[in-house]
């Protein structure tokens, strides 16, 4: 008689290219009986584009082989756009305090990552969801509201950028 395999899944959020052994993925790991450190390596590994940014990490285990898989996300909207324009955080008020300017392109840039993380079913939407962020941490586009972007976008004004 066949038996099935049994696989374990962990998600984490992990700072991009510095996994470590320890919490969260040590303890969660460690009782599995995997090689920990080949984990992180290939985390690490994975995700060193991301450096400075929180990433969503999945790890499969078979448990009977020991054998792994992981599998990374893409860092949230809001960490692509603090990335993009090289600050330290959002604003903490968003009405008042402005922290940064992107340009329409590079918030189409974010939407185009973002794409398979968002509802949207096209670029278009994803743009639209991106703008929204914009709005919440404090950041205008082309010196402009992002709300005022998502009406030309809905208007067709910028329709040039999806062709």
């Amino acid at each position: 008689m066949e038996r099935l395999t049994e696989k374990k899944q962990i998600e984490a959020l992990i700072n991009g290219g510095e996994a470590t052994a320890g919490p969260p993925l040590g303890p969660v790991l460690g009782p599995l009986g995997v090689n920990v450190l080949q984990i992180v390596n290939r985390i690490n590994e994975l995700t060193k584009d991301y450096a400075g940014m929180k990433v969503p990490v999945k790890i499969i285990v078979d448990v009977d082989t020991k054998s792994f898989e992981v599998e990374i996300g893409t860092p949230t909207t809001p960490a692509l756009i603090i990335k993009e324009l090289g600050i330290e955080k959002g604003s903490g008020n968003p009405k008042a305090e402005k922290v940064g300017n992107v340009s329409i392109e590079q918030a189409l840039k974010i939407a185009q990552m973002k794409i398979k993380d968002t509802y949207s079913n096209d670029v278009k939407a994803a743009l639209k969801e991106v703008l929204g962020t914009l709005v919440s941490i404090g950041v205008t586009v082309d010196n402009k509201d992002p709300r005022d972007v998502q009406k030309e976008v809905s208007q067709g004004k910028h329709d040039g950028l999806f062709k």
